[in-house]
């Protein structure tokens, strides 16, 4: 009889532990978008990034474990201290699992420091900084869409190719454009190439004239913009109004999206090349989730948006595996699980948590070239993921487990 009680109480615990292990630790898993939603790159992710994770919600069925999940948002004004703020909030008193998207690398470092003293997930769509795989990594760190390494590789690598073998780098003054003008730099001189020059600029400027004229006066044959958004699109504004391109020397964007080229306009952007980690137009899977996303945003979406659904639907992929929303337990399976998804296809994550998948290298179609309404670009090369990303193994991080 006494046997029998203990195995029978034996069986309720186990019992309990299994179900409890296949839950979520409060009822619900929460997912918060932080970025930036009315400054310079409010066209870059935005609002349409919310709606993109939001997508990946309801495609996913709206539960996870049999809990609701929860999309919520803010604007982190592309600062630092700000984004800090409303971390520390969502992790601890409103009972957010993890953080996204995380335009700006100065806040998405911010974050992601914070997500690793607390033991939280952050994924970072919007930001390019390698620091955030390399020298400030975190166990709980994953960096998705892009990174400044595979900016530089492909647009930097293109134009190097092409003769652009002189560089003058117009850099937004934080560490994102530190980091970007850092890259293409060590790129384009190990591809023979040199760099003349560099000027930092604020970020958020409207007046680009000063530090156009210097790259102007410098002689070199590229013109390297080492910023993003509503920056990239005002110099190049700006420099034909100079008349630089007109004067031989070309302009490399390097980083801009299908958001700013179609802010642009086909007859401002035409000729440029660039590099993306998706395109809509890319064949038939792309152009059916851009427009299902149209139809929400009434816009097509670019790498940030795509690759915001792709984290967060791979984020509650490895939940459901994992069983539980216990952040070590999913963390180990985002390094661990494959990414094949309308943005991530055949991707994996390195130890350092960098998602290493393909990029595309554009180029900017002629008004005349384009068929319909936002198809913008010429696809040029697909950069393999080895060749776009930094080696998980070199890449400077070390975890100690």
């Amino acid at each position: 009889m006494r046997k029998n009680l203990i195995a029978s109480v034996a069986f309720l615990l186990a019992s309990g532990t299994a179900v409890l292990a296949q839950s979520a630790t409060d009822g619900k898993v929460k997912i918060g978008i932080l970025n930036d939603q009315s400054g310079v790159y409010a066209d870059f992710g935005g609002k349409s990034s919310v709606e993109a994770a939001q997508m990946a919600v309801e495609d996913f069925g709206g539960k996870v474990l049999d809990v609701p999940v929860e999309i919520v948002n803010a604007d982190h004004q592309n600062k630092a201290d700000i984004a800090s703020n409303i971390a520390r909030q969502w992790y601890d008193t409103e009972q957010v699992d993890a953080i996204m998207e995380l335009t700006t690398s100065s806040v998405a470092l911010a974050v992601q420091a914070i997500g690793k003293e607390k033991k939280k997930i952050d994924i970072v769509t919007g930001a390019a900084t390698t620091d955030l795989t390399g020298k400030a990594c975190s166990p709980y760190g994953f960096h998705w869409a892009y990174d400044t390494h595979a900016l530089a590789v492909g647009t930097g690598g293109a134009l190097v190719k092409q003769g652009g073998d002189s560089w003058f780098f117009l850099t937004a003054d934080y560490a994102f454009g530190y980091s970007l003008e850092q890259q293409t730099s060590d790129y384009v001189k190990s591809s023979g190439g040199t760099v003349v020059g560099a000027v930092r600029h604020p970020l958020s400027s409207q007046d680009f004239s000063s530090f156009l004229l210097q790259a102007q006066s410098s002689g070199a044959k590229v013109i390297g913009l080492a910023n993003a958004g509503l920056d990239t699109s005002n110099a190049i504004k700006q420099a034909a109004e100079f008349g630089i391109t007109q004067g031989g020397q070309h302009l490399a964007a390097l980083l801009f999206t299908l958001a700013e080229v179609h802010g642009l306009g086909l007859e401002a952007a035409q000729g440029l090349t660039l590099t993306e980690g998706y395109y809509w137009n890319r064949d038939d899977e792309s152009r059916a989730f851009a427009k299902k996303f149209f139809t929400r945003t009434g816009k097509m979406p670019n790498m940030v948006h795509t690759g915001t659904y792709s984290a967060v639907t791979q984020y509650l992929k490895a939940v459901q595996k994992a069983g539980t929303d216990e952040t070590e337990a999913v963390a180990k399976q985002l390094h661990e699980m494959p990414v094949d998804d309308v943005f991530g296809r055949g991707g994996t994550v390195g130890a350092n948590g960098r998602m290493i998948h393909d990029m595309y290298l554009l180029q900017v179609k002629k008004p005349s070239e384009s068929k319909e309404p936002w198809d913008y670009f010429n696809v040029l090369a697909t950069i393999p993921g080895k060749e776009a990303y930094i080696d998980p193994a070199k890449s400077g991080c070390n975890l100690v487990k």
